[in-house]
Parts: C-alpha cells; structure tokens; sequence
C-alpha cells in the first residue's frame, strides 16, 4: 500500500495569468450534486477530491456555471493544480470537464478522474490510463466529449450486496458501517496518488489496498 505523505502546501496566491507558463493537472471527481446523494457510493470522487483539496491547501470551492463545476485552484511548485467537481449530474460529467479543458487549455495527459467502480470490490483502488467506461456513466460522458486518453482512478465499491441488489439502488445507496470506518483510510490513499500525479502527470497502472 502507497505511504500517504505530505507534500509541500499548496498556495492559491498565484495569478491565473500565468497559467500559459506552467503545467496545469485537472482533478476530477464524479458524484451527484444535492444532499440525497451525500455519503453515497457513487458520490465517493466527490468525497476524496475534497478532501485531497483541503489536505493540499487548495483554498475555497467556487461556484462556476458557465463551467458547469465547482472549482478550486492553486499551484504546487510549478503546475497549477485545478480541482473540479461537476455540477452537472454523474451522466454529464463530460460536459463539465470537456469546458474546464477548454478554458483553461489543459491537455488530456493532464487530466486525472477519480470515480467509483462497481466491478471492484470494495478495499481497492486501481489506477490507469484509458480504457473503456466500465459501465459508469460518468467516465462514459467524459470519453463522449474528450476521448478515453486521461487517467484514472478506480475506487472500488462491490461487496456481497452488489449482487443481490438492482445496481443503480446499490450505488446510489449509502456505505454500510464497516465500510464507513475505512472511508477514512481510503481517502488518504486516493490523495497520495493524486499528490504523486500532481507533480509527475504520470500515472502506473496498479492496485493499492487500503484496508489492513
């Protein structure tokens, strides 16, 4: 399993001016907006984007409806690091991202999405770079507007349930209390392969498991 460390703060004192002279990382995460869908399954790229943001200083989210998103911003070292979370519901995801693209001219090596996965189970996180949607609607979107080349980072969420329910109840459904306990150690994982990412844009293809 990944150590999750650190790295230095991240300042939002930095003029978006000068996004033309350093490398921009888009981080994306996917949920549904409104406060049903809090603490859902599916809504757990929403969680771990807020807390990589607060864990990295980003500063305060901001309401963008012309990017259809909320959106904070800062640098760490020398790459802007912008972090959305559309507003848009999951199945449209890819309007959100596609206009931040567009905006802020950020290419797709440079995007990194964190979604829930209902083909893995619960406990692991695995990373790559392409691929098809999965089934998630979200990702779907997005390879809709912007093709399938961006990162990813696959939060598992199956368990026993998965199979004995319609999977549009189960993902929309709350965390059971084991799985709860360990959102905790989950969100520090994700958060660490974010933080790698920020500073590298490069992503390996691997399986963490955070539950010891």
């Amino acid at each position: 399993m990944g150590l999750f460390q650190k790295k230095p703060q991240v300042s939002s004192s930095a003029p978006l001016y000068t996004l033309g002279l350093n490398k921009t990382v888009l981080v994306v995460g996917l949920g549904n907006v409104g406060k049903k869908y809090d603490r859902t399954r599916h809504n757990i790229g929403f969680e771990c984007v807020d807390f990589f943001a607060e864990k990295t200083d980003l500063g305060t989210w901001v309401e963008k409806k012309d990017l259809k998103c909320r959106l904070v911003s800062g640098m760490a070292g020398d790459r802007r690091v912008i972090a959305i979370k559309p507003t848009t519901f999951m199945n449209l995801s890819g309007e959100a991202v596609q206009a931040v693209m567009h905006f802020y001219k950020i290419p797709n090596n440079q995007v990194i999405v964190v979604h829930d996965e209902l083909d893995i189970p619960f406990g692991q996180i695995r990373t790559r770079v392409g691929g098809s949607s999965a089934g998630n609607n979200g990702i779907k979107s997005i390879i809709q507007q912007i093709g399938e080349e961006f990162a990813r980072v696959r939060v598992g969420i199956r368990n026993e349930l998965a199979e004995k329910q319609d999977s549009t109840d189960f993902v929309l459904n709350k965390f059971g209390k084991d799985e709860a306990a360990q959102l905790g150690s989950l969100k520090k994982e994700v958060t660490a392969i974010l933080t790698e990412y920020t500073y590298s844009t490069q992503l390996t293809p691997e399986t963490r498991n955070f539950i010891v």
